[in-house]
């Protein structure tokens, strides 16, 4: 009688759900995510035995194979170590920490800067550390999902506005009460859509309504701005944005992320951040990968040069296929298909041409905006961009 207390064969309803879950199901029956690569030599890649041209990096100055950014990445080893093993604010925090944030603030002409261990870490802080329950959150409803899970842990209520729209910002903050703290929440660069803010008048309406702008950068940094300064510096509106928050797993070929701001908001965020208070600290590796590519990009425009020729070339080539951008203005584009289908379809033709993509389908993006991912990267040489077009051309017969 005892042992039937341990040997309950009541079904456990987690498992259960877990194990009839829909999009797993369709996920493994037709394998479109979760592919290993077996090997990379910049822009090309080694696929189940096969040579592919990888377009949906965010390698986007391609510093992720330059040799300087290698070398810094094998020295930060070897003289730190492989790992701090802690959070910055115990037994984790190094000199290369504090370096890096000086250089980062610098670049972004900022008075203090905060890196972490991810991106997404990052870049929910900027919001979760700020906002407060009894706050109003406006946020443009196509922000990454780091800044809605940092919404929904401040506990702060939350109000919607359409995508890239000034009007339909300033029309819900009109019945917003004056003595309640607000912050606005965007992006510079909106990666799925390949869309730049229209910052110069979201940031105004903010300012004229008392909102603290908290704007995540992860795609404008290394693309736009002086030397890749990023879409603040674009728009020269460094006196209208709080927060500069992003990633540095793209321009800066590493991993990691950066608030940057006024030194008392970056204090208050090392205070109050759970976010950054219990992860472990960036590596060394990857701090000097990130420190080294900021100096590349310094000191080497032509990468960025060669990243905006490409762009515009291949631009012009899926314009001439017809397809559908979603009006992308940067070297992240999107090739909008309409269906779950037609985006299986497009991106299964691709791959049998030796290019490889990524799909995104609803609900990661609006329905009837199923798509294919692409991102343009400084690497990808003449004859890559000749075959991706015979590829391109390829998938649209093939539709």
């Amino acid at each position: 009688m005892a042992l039937s207390l341990f040997t309950s064969k009541h079904k456990k309803a987690i498992i259960e759900r877990a194990r009839d879950d829909y999009a797993t199901k369709m996920r493994l029956k037709y394998k479109p995510y979760y592919h290993a690569m077996e090997s990379q030599a910049g822009t090309h890649i080694n696929l189940q035995g096969r040579k592919m041209i990888m377009l949906s990096s965010n390698d986007y100055l391609g510093l992720s194979f330059h040799p300087k950014v290698i070398e810094a990445c094998g020295e930060g080893a070897k003289q730190w170590g492989s790992s701090t093993t802690g959070a910055r604010i115990s037994n984790g925090s190094r000199g290369y920490h504090v370096a890096l944030e000086e250089k980062l603030a610098a670049f972004l002409g900022r008075e203090a800067c905060h890196i972490s261990v991810a991106g997404y870490v990052s870049c929910c802080s900027a919001v979760a550390s700020f906002a407060q329950k009894g706050d109003l959150v406006f946020a443009d409803k196509n922000i990454h999902s780091c800044l809605w899970d940092g919404i929904r842990l401040s506990m702060a209520s939350v109000e919607r506005f359409s995508h890239n729209n000034p009007e339909d910002l300033r029309q819900v903050l009109k019945d917003a009460p004056a003595a309640t703290p607000k912050m606005l929440v965007i992006e510079g660069v909106y990666s799925m859509e390949g869309h730049i803010c229209c910052l110069p008048e979201l940031a105004q309406i903010g300012e004229d309504n008392g909102c603290f702008t908290v704007l995540d950068d992860a795609h404008g940094f290394g693309v736009l701005g002086r030397q890749g300064r990023g879409t603040v510096d674009h728009f020269k509106m460094n006196d209208k944005v709080d927060l500069i928050c992003g990633s540095m797993s793209k321009s800066l070929a590493s991993t990691g992320g950066f608030v940057a701001g006024s030194r008392d908001l970056i204090e208050y965020l090392r205070t109050n951040s759970k976010q950054t208070l219990f992860s472990a600290a960036l590596s060394p590796s990857m701090a000097a990968a990130a420190s080294a590519s900021l100096d590349i990009m310094q000191s080497e425009p032509e990468h960025l040069e060669r990243l905006w020729k490409n762009t515009k070339r291949y631009r012009e080539m899926l314009k001439g296929l017809g397809l559908d951008t979603w009006g992308s203005e940067t070297p992240a584009v999107p090739i909008v298909l309409g269906s779950k289908e037609l985006v299986y379809r497009f991106w299964n033709s691709l791959l049998e041409k030796g290019v490889f993509t990524v799909m995104s389908i609803a609900p990661a993006v609006p329905p009837g905006k199923d798509l294919i991912r692409t991102a343009v990267s400084a690497l990808h040489s003449e004859e890559d961009l000749e075959k991706i077009a015979d590829a391109m051309a390829y998938a649209v017969k093939r539709m």
